[in-house]
């Protein structure tokens, strides 16, 4: 394995964690979106529980990893850099509004390409552009003006500062918001009678381990040339259209890897559950509509630094202040436009 280069040693490891995401997304129902439509609109609470098994075992399996030396944490972007919090919600509003609008987030757009779903590829990519529009392009200089991203000056995070707050050691910090996750989760008895589900809630988490593991690994290995990264799917899209695009010039990377697998993972779940089928769109106004949500995730998940699996779940699962917060305002953006579409502000 060292024989490889170190950016696709890096892309292999992407491509193991996406397909199990991709898998768990197919198989087990694992979806940001539509676990916010079926609490709020079908009374059904299994899916957006099934969020409290992967963020459990993200959270304990990541935390634990860093304090046995398998992870390094402090290299992620998310503590690395100092934690902006109106970046996080204002680009976390804007993502979820998206999100609503494009009838999925990238993650979740990723997965329905894999079945089949052409409406997807679209805003696969309008996405990965637009967000690259934000992150490099004509109006990155607007987005480092309004929120800068400076290095961080220290350590920070959740379990420093509750634990410089309360004395409490790191580890009881961890198994605290770890269990507290699982317990919500499984305190849902639907879902505890749902093996299928938490297995792949289960395997989802650990995908998320793997991927801060592996990438630390080839970090250490390549001496810092690889960061450590974990899975999200905004910027990681747009850099995903550059490789293809420009191999040459840009390289394969974990993001490449990741996207690809998540694709790949979706496609086998569909086949093996028998959904996999072509769809395009019927109606050029849900097209335009999916088309300038996709615009707004972009831009949102480049301004929040992550999506909703890359700050609801990744950055979370290093416990980062900006993954509980950004996700909480990607939920609020979400049912927002959810309410437009669904309601139109009209009275019950």
């Amino acid at each position: 394995m060292e024989m490889l280069p170190y950016g696709l040693l890096a892309a292999l490891v992407g491509l193991a964690g996406g397909m199990v995401l991709g898998l768990a997304a197919r198989l087990g129902d694992f979806c940001t979106l539509g676990a916010l439509e079926s609490a709020v609109y079908g009374k059904d609470q299994q899916r957006m529980r099934l969020w409290g098994i992967v963020l459990g075992v993200a959270i304990l399996g990541t935390q634990f990893g860093a304090l046995a030396g398998w992870i390094d944490l402090g290299s992620t972007f998310y503590h690395a850099i100092m934690w902006n919090p109106l970046g996080s919600v204002l680009g976390g509003l804007v993502f979820g509004y998206g999100m609503a609008m494009a009838g999925n987030c990238g993650f979740g757009a990723l997965v329905r390409f894999g079945g089949g779903d052409l409406r997807s590829l679209v805003v696969v990519v309008v996405m990965g552009i637009f967000g690259f529009v934000a992150l490099s392009g004509p109006l990155a200089p607007l987005r480092q003006m309004l929120f800068p991203q400076p290095d961080a000056t220290g350590p920070q995070g959740i379990v420093h500062d509750v634990g410089l707050l309360t004395g409490l050691p790191a580890s009881l910090i961890i198994v605290a918001i770890g269990f507290g996750c699982l317990f919500w989760a499984l305190s849902y008895a639907p879902l505890r009678h749902a093996p299928r589900n938490l297995f792949w809630g289960v395997a989802a988490g650990l995908a998320v381990v793997w991927c801060f593991a592996g990438t630390t690994w080839v970090s250490e290995t390549s001496l810092g040339a690889i960061g450590v990264e974990g899975p999200s799917f905004t910027a990681p899209v747009g850099r995903t259209l550059i490789f293809l695009m420009t191999s040459t010039a840009g390289g394969i990377t974990f993001s490449v890897g990741a996207v690809v697998g998540v694709m790949a993972g979706s496609l086998i779940g569909s086949m093996i559950r028998g959904l996999f089928r072509w769809e395009a769109c019927e109606d050029p106004r849900e097209l335009g509509r999916q088309v300038g949500g996709a615009v707004l995730m972009g831009i949102g998940g480049v301004v929040a630094m992550g999506c909703s699996v890359g700050q609801g779940v990744t950055a979370f699962a290093a416990l980062a202040w900006s993954g509980p917060v950004t996700l909480m305002a990607v939920v609020a953006g979400a049912l927002f436009g959810l309410r437009q579409l669904i309601s139109g502000y009209q009275p019950d």
